[in-house]
């Protein structure tokens, strides 16, 4: 039984009712009971019309929802997490350090070619993605300072070797704790 549907009915509502309430269209909540897993604005919405954490409707991770009446353990199978593909994974993006949308690609090409779709690695591929969103913006103020060649070389080096550190200490996070140390409280794919 699908996460949403579990609470769904724990909560004693329809299909329908719950469209109406969350203003989410019938077919997308029976696709997300069927297996979709909800992202976005669909998430937010069937959350707060369920009064339940976003988490708790994600597909990796096993929750027990808890109401008035009684609990709901709703168990599914997490992703097996391999820790040294996951590390493979975080260690892809030195490849192409010089190539920003590279830094993305490779990583997002070997989440899926090793099957581990999973938060890690879908949190190292976020963290890659706002870092590619974010040096240029950086590079632009350093130019609108007008401080003159060296310092442009010298900001395009730091920028650069601010990715290194952040994927050399999400490996060395990975290796002792099993986590990242630097990680966003969302995802961006």
């Amino acid at each position: 039984m699908s996460k949403l549907k579990a609470v769904r009915e724990q909560k004693n509502l329809t299909q329908e009712e719950l469209s109406e309430r969350s203003k989410i269209s019938v077919r997308t909540i029976q696709r997300i009971e069927a297996g979709t897993e909800p992202k976005g604005h669909t998430l937010r919405a069937l959350a707060q019309t369920l009064d339940i954490e976003e988490n708790l409707l994600q597909n990796d991770i096993a929750v027990a929802v808890h109401t008035d009446e009684k609990t709901i353990e709703i168990k599914e199978e997490a992703p097996e997490i391999n820790y040294s593909l996951i590390k493979i994974i975080n260690l892809s993006s030195l490849v192409c350090i010089v190539l920003p949308p590279l830094n993305i690609l490779v990583p997002l090409l070997l989440m899926f070619t090793m099957k581990q779709r999973n938060n890690l690695a879908r949190q190292i591929i976020s963290v890659q993605m706002l870092w590619t969103a974010m040096a240029p913006i950086v590079f632009m103020l350093g130019i609108f300072l007008k401080l003159g060649g060296p310092f442009t070389l010298i900001l395009m080096i730091l920028i650069a070797l601010s990715n290194v550190f952040i994927i050399l200490r999400n490996a060395a996070e990975i290796d002792r704790n099993k986590k990242l140390y630097f990680r966003l409280n969302f995802s961006m794919i």
